[in-house]
């Protein structure tokens, strides 16, 4: 510290001096000694390091997922799990604007293409603008630079976000189109359900075509797994997963025994894909946090969280681990308008601990039964139902109709969780980062930022893989 007696012109011009005396002396010390004490650090000389472009990224979105799912999970890990708090708390970097061509509220066929393609496109639309015209994907971009790719998502693969990476159709509708498009491109890893849009009629699917898509991939050389127990086992690149007929179940419906978690099924991936010797891209998605959020499921959509979240913290211990790995999480649209308190209720986390299956199971748990309100606290640890609403679950009961809503009002009110939707919101989503180049997120983003700067760290040329789409859809 200087301290400078005097005053007028002359203490200040001695103070100046002394002062930038002082400044050119401890930048001459900063040059001298900051390479001495960076090689001193491992976490410094760790960073300086590291490179500014990955060779591998993974993507992963959290369908559905906006800030307050995010506390929901958090407040949850912090006072009933004994966490401190989320892998994603440690890397986040910005939000993310998730409004398509059309409408303020996107669906996630747009904001996966968005996502996959880097251009912004209109509700419905898979892997193609809003004039209809194929777009180039970073899957089909990866490809063609002979990295290895992969797709890991709870949904159909068919589906809307998976098949933005894959397929190229006007509308999210024609899934037995996009299976068939998802069966020609050459990705090395595919994980998923959906099993009905990839096999004919007779063998209990939906393709009226007779196209067992299952035997073109075994045609190929894929190697096709069905269960958890073939999972399980060895596994070999290219290799196709699929393990439901429609979407996977719900985290807290899953048994164990019949199929993988999200964040099994990712680590098996990057096991798969990190052998690649021009590297990999990786999308992997926690499908059913929108499903959970369309029903309204406070309970079903906490399990889904904490799932994608345990997937995160695995893809991060890669990350950490490879050093030239960059992860993005993103959701493509919050679902739900999900609220953490609500007139006459706080906002309890505790509430949903106790609850052990979705509301949809506690419904068909319910149906036609007499002894509801037992059943109810079977599942729930409800039991300190009113009068008023015992009447109405037993109604809901026999008659069979809006059980699964009546359950979830119960449960809501007693947790202090409100929605305002069944449906999308236009809120902003978060955006988080980490490995190198993830200082390219910072900040608040149009959706098409991301798609589009992955492509740049991995040097991908997504218009050549447009032009290589529009050709291969144009036929012979």
């Amino acid at each position: 510290m200087i301290v400078v007696e005097g005053g007028g012109a002359g203490g200040y011009s001695a103070a100046r001096g002394i002062f930038l005396r002082s400044a050119v002396i401890s930048l001459l010390l900063a040059s001298v000694l900051a390479p001495i004490l960076v090689g001193c650090s491992p976490a410094v000389s760790s960073r300086a390091r590291a490179p500014e472009r990955p060779r591998n990224v993974i993507l992963m979105i959290a369908d559905g997922t906006g800030p307050a799912s995010t506390t929901m999970a958090r407040d949850y890990v912090r006072e009933v799990a004994g966490g401190d708090s989320l892998a994603l708390d440690g890397i986040l970097v910005g939000t993310v604007q998730t409004h398509s061509t059309d409408s303020r509220i996107t669906d996630s066929a747009a904001g996966a293409t968005a996502y996959a393609t880097g251009v912004k496109t209109s509700n419905g639309s898979v892997g193609m603008d809003a004039e209809g015209r194929a777009l180039g994907t970073l899957v089909e971009a990866a490809e063609a630079k002979g990295m290895a790719t992969g797709i890991v998502v709870q949904s159909f693969l068919q589906d809307a976000t998976p098949a933005a990476f894959m397929a190229h159709v006007p509308h999210r509708s024609m899934m037995n189109e996009s299976a068939a498009q998802i069966v020609e491109q050459p990705v090395d890893v595919i994980f998923g359900g959906g099993r009905t849009h990839f096999v004919p009629a007779q063998q209990g699917g939906s393709r009226q075509d007779g196209r067992d898509l299952l035997q073109e991939w075994r045609d190929k050389g894929y190697q096709v797994v069905l269960s958890k127990e073939e999972f399980e086992g060895r596994l070999r690149v290219p290799v196709v997963g699929v393990f439901a007929d429609e979407d996977m179940v719900l985290e807290i419906d899953r048994d164990d025994r019949a199929e993988p978690s999200l964040a099994a099924m990712a680590r098996k991936a990057v096991d798969l894909l990190e052998g690649s010797r021009e590297g990999f891209f990786l999308m992997v998605e926690g499908s059913n946090i929108d499903v959970a959020g369309h029903r309204n499921d406070a309970a079903a959509h906490l399990r889904e969280m904490l799932a994608y979240d345990e997937a995160v913290a695995a893809m991060l211990d890669f990350a950490r681990r490879n050093g030239n790995t960059l992860v993005i999480s993103v959701a493509d649209h919050e679902t739900g308008g999900l609220t953490l308190g609500r007139s006459g209720a706080s906002w309890n986390p505790a509430v949903l601990a106790s609850i052990r299956a979705s509301q949809t199971a506690v419904a068909e748990a319910l149906a036609g039964r007499g002894n509801s309100a037992e059943v109810l606290e079977a599942y729930t640890g409800i039991d300190d139902l009113s009068d008023s609403e015992r009447e109405q679950l037993q109604a809901a009961a026999v008659s069979g109709r809006r059980v699964a809503s009546v359950v979830g009002d119960l449960v809501d009110r007693r947790a202090g969780v409100g929605w305002t939707t069944g449906n999308h919101t236009a809120v902003d989503v978060n955006l988080y980062a980490f490995g190198p180049g993830s200082h390219r997120f910072i900040g608040n983003h149009d959706n098409t930022h991301v798609g589009r700067t992955i492509a740049e760290l991995l040097g991908l040329d997504l218009d050549s893989a447009t032009r290589a789409a529009r050709t291969q859809l144009a036929g012979p």
